[in-house]
């Protein structure tokens, strides 16, 4: 019979890596019912008859919770009706710092469910001259002891044995009696809940209003009874973890031989004064970002341009030897298209989290994170929105998946939220297009290029727009969760590249079967939009254009494009250009720009392939001159005046830099944020500033 095992443990015990090490490939990513919290969940065989499904608990310092995520832990182990409580808990403890750890063991340990102890990085601890009588230490607590170090895959085989033959009912030996601390409150909540356990009454008295399986009228009266026997819940949480650390201290008093000597950490500190100094430190990560942003941008390209190349392939192949009709336009022009879009990110998702897992796993993140809090903080981020926020330059799909790497839910949304600001690669051959046409091929003192310095701007005014917003964004996202900084600065290590590869993996599996659905039902909708329009509008194109088609002396590749242009006009999305026209008139746009804007949502570079269509072009966007030229010429058939002003540049260049139109983003955070509550919020509010600031610089520029 299969079992339920719960992986508990602090943050930085190598508790993920049990986890990947137990379930391999395993596993599986859903979320906790009712709340936006990652549930990881996997299979592994425990010997030839039983298996078990492990649940990855978020990583905790306590059963008190200081965020979303820790609140799940106590909620999964209380609930004997979630679908993830529990049969057996091990609970995952760095051997070289156990007493830290052993606090977490003893809130757990007296909740009164089965448990094994895995004492993870005993090679390290071994290293540092830390002995841990193993034997001993499972006799005074009353459970069995493994000694394991999941990076090096030693004792897994063994720690599987022990929970397999762990014990129904929980064995180890009560912690601390809790009862002294609030004793009539605790009583009154054992009677009215029919609890039998001190402890589980206890942490219901503390926490009941994180957990979702008590009612309202429940929640009402559990309040009351607080209230009624004056129960003070932060003077009775400092007084129990007093009394822990006080019963620990004689737990382990006899357990640990510390041989180790003062140098022991000499190695660490050194290289420590280095990457964390007030200068060289921060000069240190500028430079790593700038490895890692110039590696998402040139070791992806040639894989981004094969898989570009390769759908595109597909599709040719597709038109050429599949029946003429509307199912295979569907096929290859939506769905295959669609699917094109998903493949080409997978590059930059892996390359951008290989080196995120490759920082966290040699311990320099910690040290990123802890540099760059005290900065970030003030604006309402955390230290380790920096990694999402300049990956952004790249991507902001791989980016906002970074961003599950910060605990607080207030600090991971707004970092959600701003990251899509930053400037990404995207917005590039719209920025260049643009540029060409507005700003001369000038010097200025004789050094700087004016197009140069006009390109750098405008990813200044995305970098300058994600802190404004996010300042603003702390007064305004509300939670009673409180932002704490606890960060472990671990020993560096050597990365495990089994690890890193595996990371690769599972966020590019993730990104393409999560956000990957939303991303494909909308590439149909905007090939729909594109490829059909109201009455006998194609009909009637057809019949004017057939005579000049069927006269082979004539261009016939310029006439199949003017077709495509008048069919792109008089399909539903050039009749929503020409519907929002009035809208974005003000800004300085035609219908044709309108239209343009649309289509940018399924990509924002399809912005230039979308004119090279409407001016006819031969070529398609590749003919970026051509492009330039004939956009240059076009002129406003109403003002007499050209379209593509000074004014009008700035002013599309700035809703550019603002407006979220990339269906890819849009797909992550929902699937980040588990709803479609955070992306349309960040669909508007974007969409509004974009507005506003082409606006405002048309009408002052024009």
């Amino acid at each position: 019979m299969d079992i339920k095992v719960a992986l508990v443990g602090n943050p930085n015990t190598g508790k993920s890596t049990l986890f990947n090490r137990l379930t391999g490939l395993n596993q599986k990513i859903g979320n906790f019912p009712g709340i936006t919290v990652d549930k990881k969940t996997g299979f592994t065989r425990l010997d030839a008859t039983r298996g078990a499904e492990i649940i990855d608990l978020p990583g905790t310092y306590s059963l008190y919770p200081k965020s979303k995520d820790e609140s799940i832990v106590f909620q999964v182990l209380a609930d004997k009706k979630n679908n993830s409580h529990p049969d057996v808990i091990v609970l995952v403890a760095d051997a070289s710092n156990l007493k830290r750890n052993m606090l977490l063991y003893s809130q757990v340990a007296d909740l009164g469910i089965p448990m094994v102890l895995a004492l993870n990085m005993v090679d390290l601890s071994a290293k540092q001259g830390i002995e841990v009588d193993v034997d001993k230490l499972a006799e005074k607590l009353g459970i069995q002891v493994v000694p394991i170090s999941a990076r090096n895959n030693t004792g897994i085989d063994q720690l599987k044995q022990a929970v397999a033959n762990t014990n129904k009912i929980a064995t180890q030996n009560l912690e601390v009696d809790v009862n002294f601390l609030a004793p009539e409150a605790i009583n009154a909540i054992k009677r009215h809940i029919n609890a039998d356990n001190d402890y589980y009454a206890l942490q219901v008295l503390h926490q009941h209003e994180h957990l979702t399986f008590f009612t309202d009228q429940q929640q009402v009266e559990i309040e009351e009874i607080e209230q009624s026997h004056g129960f003070e819940s932060a003077k009775v949480q400092a007084a129990e973890t007093i009394a822990r650390y006080k019963h620990l201290s004689t737990i382990l008093s006899d357990v640990i031989t510390d041989k180790g000597t003062a140098k022991k950490f000499s190695f660490s500190d050194k290289l420590d004064g280095i990457l964390t100094h007030k200068v060289w430190g921060f000069a240190i990560f500028l430079l790593i970002l700038f490895i890692i942003f110039n590696a998402i941008f040139a070791w992806s390209s040639y894989p981004m341009d094969l898989i570009e190349s390769t759908f595109g392939w597909i599709t040719a192949y597709g038109h050429e030897h599949l029946p003429a009709g509307m199912l295979t336009d569907l096929l290859l022009d939506g769905v295959i298209a669609g699917l094109g879009g998903i493949f080409v990110f997978i590059p930059q998702i892996a390359i951008l989290f290989a080196f995120i897992s490759i920082l966290e796993d040699t311990g320099y993140m910690a040290r990123v994170t802890f540099m760059m809090d005290k900065i970030m903080s003030k604006v309402g981020l955390n230290g380790k929105s920096v990694v999402p926020m300049i990956g952004g330059l790249a991507c902001a799909v791989p980016s906002i998946m970074a961003a599950r790497n910060i605990e607080n839910w207030k600090d991971r949304m707004i970092t959600i939220m701003v990251t899509p600001l930053i400037s990404c690669s995207a917005r590039l051959p719209v920025y260049i297009l643009i540029i060409s046409l507005i700003v001369p091929q000038e010097t200025v003192f004789g050094i700087f290029s004016k197009q140069g310095l006009a390109l750098m701007i405008m990813y200044l005014v995305g970098v300058i727009a994600a802190v404004a917003v996010a300042w603003v964004m702390k007064f305004i996202i509300k939670t009673k969760e409180r932002s704490y900084f606890i960060m472990e600065l671990p020993i560096y290590r050597m990365p495990r590249w089994k690890n890193v590869l595996y990371t690769m993996y599972e966020k590019s599996k993730t990104f393409v079967f999560e956000a990957g659905k939303v991303i494909i039902a909308i590439s149909i909708i905007l090939w729909v939009m594109a490829s059909f329009g109201p009455g006998n509008r194609f009909e009637k194109i057809d019949q004017k254009y057939a005579a000049a088609l069927a006269d082979t002396a004539r261009n016939t590749t310029h006439i199949e494009t003017l077709v495509a242009t008048e069919k792109l006009e008089n399909s539903y999305v050039g009749i929503l250009g020409h519907f929002i026209e009035p809208a974005i008139r003000p800004l300085g746009y035609d219908w044709k720009i309108g239209i343009g804007l649309i289509t940018s949502f399924a990509a924002r570079e399809a912005f230039v392939g979308t004119m090279a269509t409407i001016y006819s072009v031969d070529g398609g966007d590749e003919d970026s001159v051509t492009i330039r030229e004939r956009m240059a010429a076009s002129v406003n058939s109403k003002t007499g005046l050209p379209v593509y002003t000074f004014a009008t540049g700035i002013s599309l260049m700035l809703f550019y830099a603002f407006a979220m139109q990339c269906m890819s983003t849009v797909a992550i955070v929902y699937r980040e944020t588990k709803g479609w509550k955070w992306p349309v919020i960040q669909l508007v509010y974007m969409t509004a500033m974009a507005y506003v600031a082409a606006l405002v610089a048309y009408q002052l520029l024009k």
